[in-house]
């Protein structure tokens, strides 16, 4: 992977730039009242064409993909990295239809949340608002633009976008498309800025901008969480990483817990969903182990495993310290062989980032006793945590995975981009 920062220095003294980013911060901030007035009608028919657009568009994306994956400033992206940049026609389709489901959603503006009367006979109503200006700094992931900008206009927000120079070509491309389609709508297009800047210098514009950025949303790796929570005068919603976690309890169905890991780890290592860790209870380990890490490696995955896991199979790798907090985007796997639920919960609390964790069991009680005491946004009973995503929970796409405890959690889809007021309606009522 590379070890460059995904923000790179401006040189000094390029005052021009700043008040060009500046600029165009301000603009989204003068344009973000017109997106909250837009109507449910108005926001629909600017997703409609979106997503005809880039339906329309998938040759000119992909073209643009391909420029950025052969660009040799890409040759040291891990794996994972360039999977999460690469996109084929079956992606652009389904960042399309992410868009469509988004449209089909419920227009979150406007909402009553709850209301009273007052005993003095005022009408208290608390009523769902947008944030008014998000800002989103991704990497890699061009999808994210797409779903930034649909998620913005369904809640009513403005945005600003701050890409990856791994994704230069693909994100210009993209914003291309969109721009095209929204000219034709009652959205007002400076409600939408891309910065197109490629320096460090435009994420700590961004991160700085108080009074103008409602919200910061980083989507990336430890480097640019890191850089971002490191830099930001404004609130941050964001992901401390993807350390997850499967349990095996000794009362899971064998076939059924196998199957889940297998998913959790195989089908897409490079996500932040994907498993990284399985602990196994130790009746389990008796009698199944051999059989999970023959179709973990099977698979392909690189297996760590503790003392116990090393006995039983010699072929493993030994796992060190590291290996429990380490989020590996890759097909890895490390596995611990755990006495009871309350070690494995105690490791997972500990180890966790707070993104996903799984038990597979058939009792009920133990299956209640994780999902009260794991503190995890996102906590699975006999499924694979590779379903924590915006389009899976129903919300069309997300703007990343929150695993903080304030504001939201999980999948950030457009209620997550709302706050609320109170509307205190009288009759000359003073006090």
């Amino acid at each position: 992977m590379t070890n460059q920062s995904p923000c790179e220095s401006l040189p000094a003294g390029n005052e021009d730039a700043i008040d060009s980013l500046n600029q165009q911060i301000l603009s989204a901030k003068e344009a973000s009242l017109s997106m909250s007035l837009l109507s449910e009608a108005d926001k629909n028919l600017a997703l409609e064409l979106m997503e005809r657009e880039l339906r329309e568009s998938i040759n000119q994306i992909v073209e643009a993909n391909l420029k950025d994956l052969n660009c040799p400033d890409n040759a040291d992206l891990s794996p994972a990295l360039k999977d999460r940049l690469m996109l084929d026609s079956e992606r652009i389709m389904g960042m399309a239809a992410g868009i469509r489901q988004i449209l089909n959603i419920e227009d979150p503006i406007g909402t009553v949340l709850e209301g009273w009367v007052h005993p003095n006979g005022m009408r208290i109503t608390k009523l769902r608002v947008p944030l008014g200006v998000i800002g989103i700094i991704y990497e890699a992931r061009p999808n994210v633009t797409t779903d930034a900008i649909a998620l913005a206009i369904k809640s009513g927000n403005a945005v600003v976008l701050r890409g990856s120079r791994q994704a230069w070509n693909t994100n210009l491309a993209i914003m291309a498309i969109v721009t095209r389609a929204l000219k034709q709508t009652k959205v007002n297009i400076e409600g939408i800025q891309y910065l197109r800047d490629k320096s460090r210098e435009a994420c700590k514009v961004l991160l700085r901008a108080q009074g103008l950025i409602d919200l910061v949303i980083p989507r990336g790796g430890e480097t640019l969480n890191k850089f971002v929570t490191d830099n930001a005068l404004i609130p941050v919603l964001g992901a401390g990483g993807g350390v997850c976690h499967t349990y095996l309890d000794q009362f899971a169905d064998p076939q059924k817990a196998i199957s889940i890991a297998v998913n959790a780890k195989a089908s897409r290592p490079s996500v932040c969903n994907s498993c990284e860790t399985i602990l196994v209870h130790s009746s389990f380990a008796d009698s199944f182990l051999q059989d999970l890490v023959d179709e973990l490696v099977e698979n392909k995955v690189r297996v760590h495993g503790d003392q116990v896991v090393k006995a039983k199979c010699p072929f493993v790798e030994l796992a060190t310290d590291e290996d429990w907090a380490k989020e590996y985007l890759d097909l890895e796997v490390a596995i611990k062989v755990v006495e009871d639920i309350a070690e494995a919960i105690e490791h997972i609390n500990f180890y966790s980032t707070g993104h996903s964790e799984a038990i597979v069991t058939e009792d009920i009680d133990t299956a209640d006793i994780f999902k009260r005491m794991v503190n995890s946004a996102c906590v699975y009973v006999n499924a694979s945590t590779r379903f924590t995503d915006g389009e899976v929970f129903g919300f069309g796409a997300e703007m990343g995975i929150s695993t903080q405890k304030m504001h939201a959690r999980g999948p950030i889809g457009a209620k997550e981009l709302c706050t609320y007021k109170y509307i205190i309606e009288g009759n000359g009522q003073i006090r």
